[in-house]
């Protein structure tokens, strides 16, 4: 997109949450067919009326060279904040353009952290459908300080060589139903990090990647806090691990009321459960019927744990501390 096509895109955004929506929900709409080649934007409410909608059938695109990246002080390429009752759906795809990224190089001025492709901030009632998200320079997905939220049918995809190219990450996020997902990555399929509460994981499919994990949390002796986690049906294809929770052990990280139920899949690393709690300890951990093999032929897969309570029932492999 040229700076005119740019200019007009943020203009859209602007008219679109400035619109009061008495004749129905404002729409900023991505036509099917075409490409948008964005630099990294900003769209910020709050908005005027109760309710925004953000249609993607077309295919959103940034930057191919580190050059085009400047003023991404955010960190961030699409950034949604303090939009309330937003709605982004579509068949459309957004293309993080990350792999000048992965080598380790730095961005511009102002840029020198590699950003997060698609970021949402202070949302209140969150709709995330329909999607295909494609190499972002790092996290996919951020959720960020939102309450209540729906993420669902989306397909996540990124060379299983890229580095922190997480899925989702979530942070300080309460009353999130994510479901119906295929992630594949370099990094973290869900990252679960403080803050949070009452997340739900539903049929997702993950791998290459890191599984499910909560944390890393902690660090620097922070005292951070997740709870009621439940994470169901979900299957793992060659991940590092399929259950992990991490974190630094020096800190007063509390993680609580944490179920995972229904796994399936392979494992390749030979730890295929990590439960690294820290010195306060982690409560109410659930296993229930989980099953992972290795995903070399002839190998087994092991299980660790560190000041985790709770119980596992039905799971391979066994989770001594557990009682599986």
């Amino acid at each position: 997109m040229t700076c005119k096509g740019m200019i007009a895109f943020v203009k859209a955004w602007e008219d679109t949450c400035g619109d009061s929506g008495e004749k129905g929900t404002p729409t900023l709409a991505v036509p099917g067919g075409k490409k948008f080649r964005l630099s990294p934007v900003a769209f910020k409410g709050p908005c005027k009326s109760s309710s925004i909608n953000v249609q993607i059938d077309g295919t959103l695109v940034a930057p191919s060279s580190l050059s085009g990246w400047k003023g991404c002080s955010s960190g961030k390429w699409l950034n949604f904040q303090d939009v309330a009752n937003l709605n982004v759906k579509g068949s459309g795809q957004v293309d993080g353009q990350g792999s000048p990224w992965w080598d380790g190089a730095e961005g511009p001025d102002g840029c020198e952290n590699r950003p997060t492709a698609l970021a949402f901030s202070q949302c209140v009632n969150l709709v995330l459908s329909g999607l295909k998200h494609v190499n972002s320079p790092r996290n996919h997905i951020s959720i960020s300080g939102c309450d209540n939220g729906i993420v669902s049918n989306l397909q996540i995809t990124a060379p299983e060589s890229s580095p922190n190219t997480d899925g989702i990450d979530i942070s300080h996020t309460n009353n999130l139903d994510i479901h119906d997902l295929d992630i594949q990555t370099g990094d973290d399929c869900i990252a679960i990090n403080g803050g949070s509460s009452n997340i739900s994981i539903t049929r997702v499919s993950c791998g290459p990647g890191h599984g499910v994990s909560i944390g890393s949390l902690g660090k620097n002796g922070a005292y951070e806090t997740v709870e009621q986690v439940q994470v169901r049906d979900c299957s793992f294809s060659g991940t590092t691990n399929g259950v992990r929770i991490k974190t630094w052990q020096a800190s007063g990280v509390v993680v609580s009321d944490v179920t995972f139920t229904g796994f399936r899949g392979s494992s390749a690393s030979d730890q295929a459960i990590k439960l690294s709690c820290s010195s306060v300890g982690c409560s109410d951990i659930t296993l229930d019927n989980v099953q992972i093999t290795s995903s070399k032929p002839g190998d087994t897969v092991t299980a660790s744990c560190e000041n985790a309570h709770g119980s596992a029932t039905l799971t391979t492999p066994p989770v001594r501390c557990l009682g599986s």
